[in-house]
């Protein structure tokens, strides 16, 4: 089943992270190798690698990723497993550069406690890191929408300054995230991905005025300033609220050092239309970087015609309302 792993070094006055990514913004089809993952399969991983927390309970996390899967271990862990060999760098990138992140940043983010080794049932290897209590970061729950535009601001500043020295660039492990606009490469904003999906909404929304969107991001200037690290998905599913509150992010698989611009997506994403001048005043972003996050946004907003013709009108208007702003958005700055 595996040798036994050793734990890692936590930090002090840390927690542990829950959820993965929700939204497959970053991956394709699923591939072939995709992994059955089940309770009992992380038992018996915890139980061979781990034993001294073979005791505690194993319990899926109520909203599960499509890149990993997460399991909460006891009280106070959680336990994240790649699904497909695709994602299976974001392990190494997680263990080795969120201890060094995290003293930098002013919200609480996953910290590793080991590392599981691949085995004869689970093809990957895998983490063990500390619980972070939370919800998921919904516009509807955020009591000062303009505070957590501040906060979710600030953080992204403070990530930006860390010294990017040896930090790992747009690849096939992370989605490619942070890729110019115009890359060919198999990114979330690639042409021939963001022009299919928006082709499948025909007759259901404005799909010239995304198509114009989408042209202004690709058209922007690309970025001229260094290299600098990029969550690659600060969306709700990945930031915590605790009582209203922005109090952690979570899920760095996508962690990238690129173009800023792609971090854009989370005041299109998590915030109401009021705040995001909030977020643009704490976090100055020129007009080209602005225009290019948008594409990235369409990229996390264009939903599936499902969503907008399946029956349920209250999810149906907010996913027509997130793309309507994007294009007053851009009516309003080209």
């Amino acid at each position: 089943m595996g040798s036994v792993g050793v734990p890692l070094a936590a930090s002090a006055g840390s927690r542990s992270p829950h959820g993965s990514r929700s939204l497959a913004l970053s991956a394709g089809d699923t591939p072939p190798d995709d992994v059955a993952i089940s309770t009992a399969l992380v038992r018996r991983l915890i139980a061979s690698q781990f034993p001294q927390w073979s005791g505690l309970p194993v319990t899926p996390v109520a909203t599960q990723g499509v890149d990993n899967a997460t399991y909460r271990l006891g009280h106070a862990m959680s336990v994240r497993l790649p699904r497909h060999s695709r994602w299976v760098g974001q392990v190494a990138r997680e263990q080795h550069w969120l201890p060094l992140l995290a003293p930098h940043l002013p919200l609480s983010v996953p910290v590793p406690l080991a590392e599981g080794t691949p085995t004869g049932e689970y093809p990957f290897p895998w983490s063990v890191h500390r619980w972070l209590d939370g919800e998921r970061a919904l516009p509807e729950r955020l009591a000062d929408p303009r505070q957590a535009a501040a906060d979710l601001a600030q953080f992204l500043a403070a990530l930006r300054r860390v010294d990017t020295a040896g930090g790992p660039p747009p690849e096939w492990s992370n989605g490619f995230r942070g890729v110019a606009m115009d890359d060919a490469r198999d990114s979330a904003v690639a042409a021939r991905r963001l022009r299919s999906r928006i082709a499948a909404l025909e007759g259901l929304v404005d799909t010239g005025a995304l198509t114009a969107v989408w042209q202004a991001a690709v058209s922007a200037p690309a970025w001229e300033g260094p290299p600098v690290w990029i969550h690659g998905d600060p969306s709700p599913g990945n930031v915590l609220a605790v009582d209203g509150q922005l109090g952690a992010v979570i899920d760095f698989g996508t962690l990238a050092v690129g173009d800023p611009a792609c971090d854009l997506i989370g005041p299109w994403t998590l915030l109401p239309a009021d705040a995001r001048a909030v977020f643009r005043a704490v976090l100055p972003v020129d007009e080209a970087t602005w225009a290019r996050g948008r594409g990235w946004a369409l990229s996390a907003l264009l939903p599936s015609p499902g969503t907008l013709t399946d029956g349920d009108p209250v999810r149906a208007a907010r996913a027509r309302q997130r793309l309507d702003e994007l294009i007053a958005d851009f009516r309003g700055h080209g």
